[in-house]
This record gives C-alpha cells, structure tokens and sequence, in this order.
C-alpha cells in the first residue's frame, strides 16, 4: 500500500472511549510512537478522570499485556468529556470506540464537530453500524476525512484493521489509513465494503455458527471440537469454544444477531440463528471468561483446580474428557500444513466426516460472498487469517483440499457454489492462487484471469522465489538468492530447532558468500512460526543418557565454533528473529552483526529451566 502523506503527520491521537477495546488500542498507539488522549465518561465519585484512568490501569495489568513496554504508557493522557474534550484540536487523528450505539455515536460526533480542526482523520472503531448512518447531520469536511478502522481484539497480538470508507471518505484518506496501518502500527490491513459485520465477522462468524449446528447434528462434545479445530488444523490453541469464551459469547451473539437482522436476502440465514445450548448461557449470564464461566469452568475439588467443559446435551458441567480420532492421529505425522488440511478432509472416520461439513459450508458461503463484501478473493483470506488466527484462509484452505474436492463436498451437503467457481473450473484452473515471478497472484472474479495481489511491492516472500533461486538445500535448511547479492537462510526442522543440518547449513551458507564476490551479505531469516526454539534438547539428552560424551562434546564444539564464524566472517551478515528465539536461536543473533528483530520477539537463554548451560557462545555474549 502507498500513500503521498508522510505518516509523521500522525504525532497525538484521541481515543474516545476507554473500554476494553479504547484502552487496548490506546496501548498499541502509544507503543508505535503516538502521543495519546485517551477520553471517557467524567466520574461521579473521585477524581473526574477517574474512569478513563481505571480502565487504563487494568487494562495495563490484563495478561497477555497489551502494551510492549509499560514505559510506553507515559505517551498516554487520560480525561473526560466534559472537560478534555477540546484539547482535540490538538489531535491529527479522532478515534471513537464507544459503546456499539448508533445514537450514542452520533451524539458524540456533533460534540467532536465543535472542536475538530478541519482536515483531521477522523474514524470509527464499529464492528458494524454502517458509515453513512455514523455521519449523518456532519458537515462536508467531516465526511470527507471520516472512515471506519475497525480493530480485532486484543489489538496488541490480532493483526487485522480493516478500512471502511464511508460514501464522501476521499481517496487519500483511505489510502493513508491503509498505509499507515500496515507500516507504522504493524496491520494487515483490509479495504472492506460497508457491509453488515464487515469481512472478517461476517465469515468468521457465520463458520462458528454453521459448526455450532453441526455439532448438535453430530453429537460432538466441546472438548471434542477444540481438539478438532485447534492448531492440528491450522488454527489458534484456543480452538471454538474455548476462543468464544476470551471473545465473549455475547459478543457472538450480538454480531450473529446483526447480521440475521440486518442480511435477510443472505441464502445461509438460518445458519446465523442462535443455537439452544449457546441461548441458554446468555440467558444464565455465563458469557466466557468475564463472567467466569461459558462453555468451561474453572472448579476445585479436593483443593485441586479442574477445567469442566459443558455438556451440550444436558447443559451441566462435566470434567474434561480426553478425545482420541483416527484422523487426528494420522495428521499429526504431517509437518506441512496443506498436506496436513487434505488428509483431515479425506478422514474416513467421525473427524473427517466433520471436517467435510464444516469446511464445505464455508467453502459455499464464501463463493457468495463476492462481490457483495469484497471483489477479491484474497481480501477475505486475510481478514481471516489476521482477525481469527486461520493460517490458511477459506480459499487457501480450499486449494489444500483440491478445487473438485471441495465442490463435490458442498454438492454432497446440497450446498449450492456461485457461479463464478465453475467458471474458474471451465477456465482450466485448478486453484484460486499461483505464483508468477516470485510474486503471489489470485483469480479475478470481474476479470476472469489471475492478476497479482497488490501490496506486494518491496518484500519478498521465501516460499514464492523460483526454483533457480535456491542456491543449496539439505534437510532442514534452504540457501536462496534474494537478489542484490544478498543470500538467506531459512530453517525448516520442527519448530526451527537447531541440530547437525541447521550447523552444516549455516556453515556452508557463510562458506558460499565469502568463496564467491558476486555475494554481498547473508540474512538468517524464516517464514516459520517461530525463528528458532533453540538447539535440538532431545538429541543432546539422548547424547547425555547414552554417555556419547565425545559426541556430545563435539556437537557442542561444532555449535560454538558456527556462531564464532558468523561473528567473524567476511560478509556482514544480520538475523531477523520474530516469535520465539529460545536457547540456540537467541545465540546464533548474538553472535551475528546486525538483528533486525519483529516486535513480537521473545528472546532469551533459557537452557537453565532443563538443567543445561548454553553451549553456543551465549553465556559468553551476555558477560562480554
């Protein structure tokens, strides 16, 4: 995304609203280098800021912290409306995340109005009440820099923003918060339509409804499903229900809700109608997590502490029951996860039967939806991806099983698929995504050919390069050139751990780039979940019970003297860590000359919680 307006215009926000979601987006502002004004309701008791700087501190004290650094939390003012209102004149951006009220909203847009500078963004943190209707009675300059950016929460950790314009929203505006998003506060940012529910809950929400039923069709448990729909899937820890109890399942239900009321020409509409089991938990104010208790609860018995998982039938609490699938079983031997995504749909047992179902819903509502929410494909898999925690979005998950696979498993669930999917078929496509010199591209729905994705320009994507970029290869790592006489190695063992082929890896690739002038520079980077969890524990516990001391000592020697050589090599040569970067991964980035690390970076010699020492350089690095 480009944009012709210098992102340093942005120096002080206004947070309007200091709930659960004003506060955690106050956090992420501060941390990214804004100057906030975080503004609520003024206290009746106490000092008059006292509700905006309560929220402030709990939310500072919530897990996981919403806030890099609490240091960070010094760029934050807190007031009220009654008597900090004003100092928006100060402000280049006005940010409102107030109660879901269109009447509230629009009662505080008319104050807004009265001390706003011309030309100040101004946008909406709603989840779904149309732009149009937000902006009604405001004046033209108003609703030119007005626009909807609609944060996931927790704002911190979920990387989706989605861009609404409103009907008079200039371009430059648009393309500024697009832009902005994405470089300074670190978003995958969606341009979505002023559609109810936007794209990511539109989908997202429909899929968890659509499972509710088929649960209850199946007779599937809650524990059951979270095991099923958790990361063997390519989805987050949390799973269904345990992620509808940290999102609130009256927040579900709200979002459902809208769309059944506000979507009646849908053609799954009564998908978005709230199952029995989840009515009766609103009913008892059992909401999740806030409230204590939702589809789990935490017990004690016997002075121990027990999860309980509700029992969709009889609606009581049971204990957690273990589940065992065949299926399941079979997948966790698969590393990669489309493969991985294609076996689960092909399970012959109850699993597999599930999976069918429920990704042949999405597969078919998915197909309509375009262009009713979006005109590209891949605008709704990244909504999904960066709002829900998918790492394969509907489409992509749809390319993993095959393209006649999925379509012969909507046919068999009666489902029907628009008709611009057969016109993909009769093209002679096999996929909705490809690539084409390194660059990743989809089909155009309008168009009928595949076009590049946008948004690509100045990355590179490992996974994309040709085939003739890959300079050397051995089972856990890849040597590419990235262009400009600049190499990288990437590592692919399970959790990017770092054994003999990771050493020989790095060897040969500093080997390459200091024997040939035509090379520059050498990057260790990766496209993994994580960068590295450290050295192979497993392999030098076995060295250890097996008293192979000579080997031990040896993969130890060979371990330091790799990261020595990174340290002295010829060619500079920078790490860039993201997630984690444990043990060995944390030594191989002390001993290189640059580390370009990813905000997100939990680093750290963590040998000593199994009883080890760091072998390769660290405990050195940290004296020195």
């Amino acid at each position: 995304m480009s944009t012709n307006i210098p992102f340093h215009r942005i120096k002080r926000v206004a947070v309007l609203g200091s709930g659960v979601m004003g506060s955690a987006i106050a956090c992420h502002l501060a941390q990214c280098g804004a100057e906030v004004l975080l503004l609520d309701l003024p206290s009746d008791e106490g000092p008059r800021d006292a509700i905006a700087a309560g929220h402030l501190k709990k939310s500072l004290k919530g897990k996981p912290s919403p806030i890099y650094s609490k240091r960070f939390a010094a760029r934050i003012e807190t007031g009220n409306f009654d008597d900090d209102l004003s100092k928006i004149a100060q402000c280049d951006w006005i940010l409102e995340v107030v109660v879901e009220r269109l009447d509230i909203k629009q009662q505080l847009f008319e104050k807004v109005e009265q001390h706003r500078r011309p030309g100040t963004y101004i946008t909406s943190n709603t989840s779904g009440i149309p732009m149009a209707m937000l902006v009604e009675g405001r004046s033209d300059d108003f609703k030119a820099h007005f626009c909807g950016t609609h944060f996931f929460n927790p704002p911190r950790y979920l990387q989706l923003l989605e861009i609404i314009p409103a009907p008079h929203t200039r371009q430059e505006v648009v393309d500024f918060f697009m832009a902005y998003g994405e470089k300074i506060l670190g978003k995958q940012t969606v341009l979505c339509k002023d559609t109810p529910a936007f794209i990511a809950n539109r989908v997202g929400v429909f899929a968890i409804q659509a499972l509710f039923h088929t649960v209850q069709d199946m007779g599937l448990s809650v524990e059951a499903v979270d095991k099923l729909t958790g990361p063997a899937m390519g989805r987050p820890k949390s799973a269904t229900f345990r992620t509808c109890d940290v999102v609130g399942i009256d927040t579900l239900v709200h979002v459902a809700n809208g769309v059944a009321q506000n979507c009646p020409d849908d053609e799954r509409a009564e998908v978005f109608g709230i199952p029995s089991f989840v009515q009766h938990l609103v009913d008892k104010g059992h909401l999740g997590s806030k409230s204590g208790q939702g589809f789990y609860k935490k017990v004690v018995q016997d002075g121990k502490k027990e999860i309980h998982a509700l029992d969709l039938k009889t609606l009581e609490y049971n204990p957690k029951q273990k589940v065992k699938f065949a299926t399941l079983d079979a997948a966790k031997q698969v590393d990669d996860l489309k493969a991985r995504t294609q076996l689960l749909f092909q399970g012959q047992d109850q699993a597999g039967e599930f999976y069918r179902r429920i990704f042949a819903d999405v597969f078919a509502y998915v197909s309509h939806r375009l262009p009713e929410i979006s005109d590209e494909i891949f605008r709704i898999d990244d909504a999904l991806r960066a709002g829900f925690g998918w790492e394969l979005g509907a489409f992509e998950s749809w390319d993993a099983v095959g393209l006649e696979a999925g379509l012969k498993a909507c046919a068999d669930r009666g489902l029907d698929v628009a008709p611009w999917v057969h016109e993909l078929v009769a093209s002679g496509a096999t996929s909705f995504y490809s690539a084409a010199d390194g660059k990743r591209t989809c089909w155009d729905v309008a168009s009928k050919t595949n076009t590049v994705i946008p948004g690509q320009e100045g990355r590179i994507a490992l996974a994309l390069l040709d085939e003739d970029k890959t300079v050397w290869s051995n089972s856990g790592t890849t040597i590419q050139d990235l262009g400009d006489g600049i190499l990288n190695i990437a590592f692919h063992t399970k959790m990017n751990t770092i054994g003999a082929e990771v050493i020989e890896g790095l060897n040969k690739a500093v080997d390459l780039a200091e024997s040939d002038p035509k090379w520059r520079g050498l990057v260790i980077s990766n496209e993994g979940a994580n960068f590295s969890a450290g050295a192979n524990v497993g392999m030098i516990f076995m060295l250890a019970v097996e008293q192979e001391w000579d080997e031990l000592d040896y993969a130890i020697r060979m371990f330091q003297n790799t990261t020595m050589r990174l340290r002295y090599s010829g060619i500079p040569v920078v790490a860039a860590p993201h997630q984690l970067t444990l043990g060995g991964g944390c030594e191989v980035c002390l001993h290189v000359d640059k580390v370009v690390a990813h905000a997100e970076t939990y680093v750290g010699l963590v040998e000593f919680g199994v009883g080890v020492i760091p072998g390769g350089g660290g405990t050195k690095e940290f004296v020195l």
